[in-house]
């Protein structure tokens, strides 16, 4: 177990990649504090780790709460004596280009997928300085690495949570801190829920994924649990501000405009 004896936080590990990381983390001997604004999803990733012979703890965590999330990393670390792990996962998604988003939108997308980026790691750094050790993951987007038509606001704020995440690892480096960022593309969870509405169904969904993603299909949460468990364990020891994508190679064919056409509503929580 390459992670025995580590305490880690996941945001928004009730469903999707949140969970399925959080599953893999307790698999490999970490105790996880898995947190999500819905109580009960969080209570559900629990149950799957406890049924594994894992370890784990529920708690509801609102990431545009600063004071909450300041409340949770300090409880933690006074529980458990130290925090070696955090998965900041947690995101929105607001799609529309600059004319059809509002200021609001905007905004939120800054708050979620950024700020409260930057919240936790401003809260933990201290914690796994007196340690002199610790890892810290940001879920970015591989929508940071390129450009697609009418995604401004989370386009930008992707892009800024990667370039964040680079500066804190430089920053921080000396002390024995890690620091990247997750940049998964389509992975097969709720967050595509919009999409599947707007496009007129799963079979739509599918179609158009099959066009956009050179490999031809969705990831399984599974699948980035795994690279997931490689940023977070020493496997990546050697490796600090790197922006790493997971994205069957929609990348490198230039993106996709399989959301462009959502309204701004669409958005939903990681």
């Amino acid at each position: 177990m390459i992670l025995r004896g580590k305490t880690a936080i996941v945001t928004a590990a009730g469903s999707g990649i949140g969970r399925a990381g959080s599953l893999v983390m307790a698999r490999e001997g970490a105790f996880v504090v898995v947190t999500d604004r819905n109580l009960e999803a969080a209570e559900e990733t629990v149950q799957l780790i406890t049924q594994a012979s894992g370890r784990a703890e529920a708690r509801r965590l609102d990431v545009s709460d600063d004071a909450a999330i300041n409340s949770l990393i300090e409880s933690v670390a006074s529980a458990h004596d130290r925090i070696d792990i955090l998965h900041n996962h947690a995101g929105v998604q607001v799609a529309g280009s600059i004319e059809q988003v509002g200021s609001e939108g905007f905004d939120r997308s800054w708050a979620i997928n950024v700020h409260a980026q930057f919240v936790a790691c401003k809260a933990v750094i201290p914690i796994m300085k007196r340690q002199k050790s610790g890892v810290i993951l940001n879920t970015a987007s591989n929508s940071g690495v390129f450009l697609d038509r009418e995604m401004t606001a989370y386009i930008t704020s992707k892009a800024a949570s990667i370039t964040m995440t680079r500066q804190i690892a430089l920053d921080v480096a000396s002390y024995g801190i890690r620091v990247n960022a997750l940049c998964p593309g389509w992975v097969d969870t709720p967050f595509n829920d919009p999409y599947t509405r707007q496009l007129g169904g799963r079979a739509a969904l599918e179609h158009s994924i099959k066009n956009v993603v050179p490999m031809g299909r969705f990831a399984t949460p599974e699948e980035i649990a795994e690279v997931i468990l490689f940023m977070v364990s020493d496997r990546s020891s050697y490796m600090t501000g790197h922006a790493l994508v997971a994205d069957g190679g929609e990348s490198l064919a230039g993106g996709t405009n399989a959301g462009s056409a959502l309204p701004e509503e669409a958005a939903a929580l990681v």
